[in-house]
């Protein structure tokens, strides 16, 4: 598992190592991606819906955690955020289930740091639900409560809907971020995690003043 983190880890930082960095003023193709099949939005009117593609393995991911918690702090009631957990083998499945599990029992936004923390600091890689159990007992979570949530018929279903998001919105790598079901970002386009930042607030302005 080691071994496969930092295989991820180098071609990631290939692919933004490959980026270029982030102008005043963000271009179609290269600081974004405009995509060739729209998605549906189901954000309420009046807001910009920003969906973030992420994976609790990922090492970019992991770097970029504070970066768009602040951006969504910052934006408010403007945007309308989620994340979308997704996973490109099998065996990452479990961390998709993870996430799903957390927010039915209401508390993926407080855990979230510290699952991060325990894969890529403790490298206690939490794949199986019963390591996932054990680690979430030490933050104060029910084992129990937290398996029933794993199993649920809902999680298994939101872990399913996820897998195809992965392949309708065409994500090829992680952390990604899409602004309306259309437009595309991250750190692999913008080489650096405030250009993304920024490029964000670009294309949500944009959706705003209905420029894009």
């Amino acid at each position: 598992m080691k071994k496969l983190l930092n295989t991820l880890f180098l071609s990631l930082s290939l692919v933004v190592g490959l980026a270029h960095a982030s102008p005043a003023a963000p271009v179609a193709g290269k600081d974004y991606e405009v995509m060739k099949s729209p998605q549906p939005v189901s954000a309420p009117a009046g807001k910009v819906e920003v969906i973030e593609f992420f994976w609790y393995g990922c090492p970019h991911c992991y770097e970029f955690e504070p970066t768009v918690e602040a951006w969504v702090k910052k934006e408010g009631d403007k945007i309308a955020f989620k994340r979308v957990p997704v996973a490109f083998r099998d065996d990452f499945v479990p961390h998709t289930k993870l996430f799903y599990a957390l927010s039915a029992l209401g508390i993926s936004e407080k855990i979230t740091p510290a699952v991060f923390d325990a894969i890529h600091k403790q490298k206690n890689y939490l794949l199986t639900p019963q390591a996932q159990a054990d680690f979430l007992a030490t933050q104060g979570v029910d084992k129990k409560k937290f398996l029933d949530a794993y199993n649920s018929f809902s999680v298994q279903g939101q872990a399913k809907q996820a897998a195809e998001q992965l392949k309708s919105y065409a994500i090829d790598g992680v952390p990604t971020i899409v602004v309306q079901g259309k437009y595309k970002t991250g750190p692999a386009y913008t080489n650096s995690l405030e250009g993304t930042a920024q490029v964000l607030d670009f294309l949500v302005k944009q959706v705003q003043d209905k420029k894009l």
